[in-house]
C-alpha cells in the first residue's frame, strides 16, 4: 500500500506540472452531472485499511474548490489507479467530483462489500501557476501515527487549491456571461392587463384611503386644506342664517325684458359738485386722484336719489301681493366716470340700501349708446346734452334739478306729476298758440274735442305706471295704491281740458288727480303735491319749481327744448 500512495502521488504531481488549464471534456462533463448526489461532502480516497484520504469537492462544473481536503470520511473510498496504467491524457487520473466520489452506504450495494479502483477519468482542472510561483511551505497536514497516507500530498495540496480557486473563478464568470446571453437571446413576454378607466389621484385615494398619503402631505398643504374646510364650513353656516332671515336677504334683480328699466346717471343720483368743479379746473387726472383719496367717502344724496327710493319702495309691496313679480322697477346706474370711481359709487349705494345692482361705467366715453342695450324706459341725468341726446335717440329723458328747499317727502307713497303738452302729449298745441294765437288754439280744441292727440315722450312711463297701479287695484288695494299720479298743465279745464281726459280715457289711462291751472304759477300746488319728480317742458315752470322746493325734470322736447341758462 505505501508504494501504491507514493505511485499515485507522483501520477497527481505529473499533472499539475505538465497538463495544467486541462479541463474536463464536454461528455465528462454531461456524465458528471446525470451522476450527481444529494450530499455536499467531498470526494475522498481511501486505502484498504481504516485510514481515508479526502479529495478536493468540485463544483457543479466539475471544477475543484479551495481548501476541499478533509482527513476522514464515513463513504467508501475508491482506490488508486495501479502503476500499469497508461498515462495518457484520457486516461489520466481526475478527482471525481461528490457525485461520484461521496458514495453513502444506501447508494449501492457494491460500495459496502469492497472498495473499487478508480475509473479512467479525464484530469482535473489545474491552474494556469507554475509550480514555482507557488508557496514554498504549504501547511502540513497532522496525520495520525497509523494514517499510510504520504505527507507529500500535503505539501503540494495548497498549490493545487489556489490554482483550481481560480480556474473556479473563470468558470464561473463564463457561466453568468452564458447565462445573461441566454436570457437575453428569449424575449420576455409579460403578461398585458386591459386598460382601466382613467381615475384622478381624489378618486382613487377616495377608493384606497391610506395612511401614507397623510404622511406624505406637507404640513403646509396640511394646513391649507384645514383652513380651506373651515373657510367652507364658516360660509355655508353664513349661507344658512342668510337663507333663514327674512328681513337681511336680498331680492333678485328682474329679469330686463320683463322690468320697467329706470337709468340713472351718478351725478343725478348723487351730488358730486365738488368732483365736478376738480374736473373742470384741474383736469381728469387730478379728478381720478381726487376719487380715488375719497372712495370711502359717501356721496350725498342728489336729485334722483328719493325718487329711488320711492321706485324701490313699490318693488318691495309688489312683491308682498306678488312673491314671484317680475314687472318691476329696475335701477341702472349710468355714468360716464372711470371704473376706479366706480368703488366710491359701490360704497355709496351699499351705504344708503340702495338695490342698484347694474352697473355702466363707460370711462369718458358717452353712455348714450348703451341705453338701448340695457331696454331703458327712462333716463334722468344732470347733463342735459346727454338728455337732449337721448331724445333724440327716441328714449324718454329728463334733466334733473333739486330743489332749493328741503322739503319733507313721502315715504310710502311714489307720487310723479306731468305737465300734458310736449311730456305726455305732442306739443300740437304750443305750436298752433304761437303760430296762430290763443283764440286760433281754443277754436281748435272744440274741433278736435273728440280726436285723441298724438303722444309725447313720457306717455311711455305714464302706461307703465297704470300698469302697475293695476296689480294694486286687483288686490282690493286701490286706497292704500303706493302709486299716485299727477297731471298739472296750463291748459284752461272750459276750453281743452275735455279733449285732455278724453285723450287719456282712449289711451286706458287713469290719472289720479287733474290739475287745469289756465297758466297759473305751478309752484304752490307742486308744494302741496310733493311730488318725487315733475316733469315740464317749459324751463320758466322748472325755475319756479324749484324755487318752492320741488325736484324737477326738464324734457327737453318740442319748440321749447331749449334750456335758458
Amino acid at each position: 500500500p505505501q508504494k501504491t500512495n507514493e505511485r499515485l502521488i507522483n501520477i497527481l504531481c505529473f499533472h499539475i506540472k505538465n497538463e495544467t488549464g486541462s479541463r474536463y471534456s464536454k461528455e465528462s462533463l454531461e456524465a458528471d452531472k446525470s451522476r450527481k448526489d444529494s450530499e455536499k461532502s467531498g470526494a475522498r480516497l481511501s486505502t484498504q485499511g481504516s485510514q481515508e484520504l479526502t479529495l478536493p469537492k468540485t463544483d457543479s462544473r466539475g471544477y475543484l474548490g479551495r481548501n476541499q481536503w478533509s482527513r476522514t470520511s464515513r463513504s467508501p473510498s475508491t482506490r488508486a489507479p495501479s502503476a500499469d496504467e497508461p498515462r495518457n491524457k484520457n486516461n489520466s487520473l481526475k478527482p471525481p467530483n461528490s457525485s461520484t466520489t461521496s458514495r453513502t452506504s444506501s447508494s449501492s450495494p457494491n460500495h459496502q462489500e469492497s472498495p473499487k479502483r478508480l475509473s479512467a477519468q479525464p484530469s482535473p482542472p489545474t491552474s494556469t501557476m507554475p509550480l514555482d510561483s507557488r508557496p514554498s511551505t504549504p501547511p502540513e497536514v497532522q496525520l495520525p501515527a497509523a494514517s499510510r497516507h504520504n505527507t507529500k500530498i500535503s505539501e503540494h495540496s495548497d498549490a493545487w487549491s489556489l490554482g483550481i480557486g481560480r480556474e473556479t473563478q473563470e468558470s464561473r464568470d463564463t457561466q453568468s456571461r452564458d447565462s445573461r446571453d441566454s436570457r437575453d437571446t428569449h424575449q420576455r413576454e409579460y403578461p398585458r392587463t386591459p386598460p382601466a378607466e382613467w381615475k384622478s389621484y381624489v378618486q382613487r385615494k377616495m377608493l384606497y384611503p391610506s395612511q401614507v398619503d397623510q404622511d406624505c402631505m406637507s404640513n403646509t398643504a396640511r394646513k391649507r386644506e384645514e383652513e380651506e374646510d373651515e373657510d367652507e364650513a364658516y360660509w355655508a353656516s353664513v349661507r344658512t342664517l342668510y337663507e333663514k332671515t327674512p328681513s337681511c336677504s336680498r331680492p333678485r334683480p328682474p329679469k330686463p325684458k320683463h322690468a320697467i328699466t329706470i337709468a340713472v346717471s351718478s351725478q343725478a343720483l348723487f351730488n358730486m359738485m365738488d368732483s365736478r368743479k376738480i374736473y373742470e379746473e384741474e383736469g381728469l387726472e387730478k379728478y381720478m386722484e381726487y376719487q380715488l383719496c375719497n372712495e370711502n367717502v359717501v356721496l350725498t344724496p342728489g336729485p334722483a336719489f328719493r325718487f329711488v327710493k320711492a321706485l324701490q319702495h313699490v318693488n318691495a309691496r309688489l312683491r308682498e301681493l306678488y312673491p314671484d313679480e317680475q314687472d318691476l322697477f329696475d335701477i341702472v346706474l349710468m355714468t360716464n366716470n372711470h371704473a376706479q370711481v366706480g368703488v366710491r359709487l359701490i360704497n355709496s349705494v351699499n351705504h344708503y340700501g340702495l338695490l342698484i345692482d347694474r352697473f355702466c361705467l363707460t370711462g369718458g366715453k358717452s353712455p348714450i349708446g348703451y341705453l338701448k342695450a340695457y331696454l331703458t324706459n327712462l333716463y334722468l341725468s344732470a347733463d342735459s346734452d346727454k338728455v337732449q341726446e337721448a331724445i333724440q335717440e327716441g328714449i324718454a329723458s329728463a334733466t334733473m334739478f333739486d330743489g332749493a328747499k328741503d322739503t319733507a317727502y313721502c315715504d310710502t307713497q311714489l307720487r310723479v306729476a306731468f305737465d300734458g303738452d310736449a311730456c305726455l302729449f305732442f306739443d300740437e298745441s304750443d305750436h298752433i298758440t304761437k303760430d296762430h294765437g290763443v283764440d286760433k288754439f281754443f277754436q281748435h280744441e272744440t274741433l278736435f274735442e273728440n280726436k285723441p292727440l298724438a303722444q309725447g315722450p313720457l306717455k311711455g312711463f305714464l302706461e307703465d305706471l297704470g300698469r302697475l297701479q293695476k296689480k294694486f287695484y286687483a288686490k282690493d288695494e286701490r286706497l292704500r295704491c303706493p302709486i299716485r299720479t299727477y297731471l298739472v298743465t296750463a291748459r284752461s279745464a272750459a276750453s281743452s281740458g275735455a279733449h285732455v281726459l278724453k285723450t287719456l280715457r282712449r289711451w286706458g289711462l287713469e290719472i289720479d288727480e287733474a290739475l287745469f291751472l289756465a297758466g297759473a304759477p305751478k309752484g304752490p300746488i307742486l308744494v302741496k303735491i310733493r311730488p318725487h319728480i315733475f316733469f315740464d317742458d317749459h324751463m320758466f315752470q322748472i325755475e319756479g319749481a324749484q324755487k318752492s322746493g320741488t325736484i324737477t325734470a326738464h324734457v327737453p322736447y318740442g319748440i321749447n327744448q331749449k334750456v335758458n341758462n
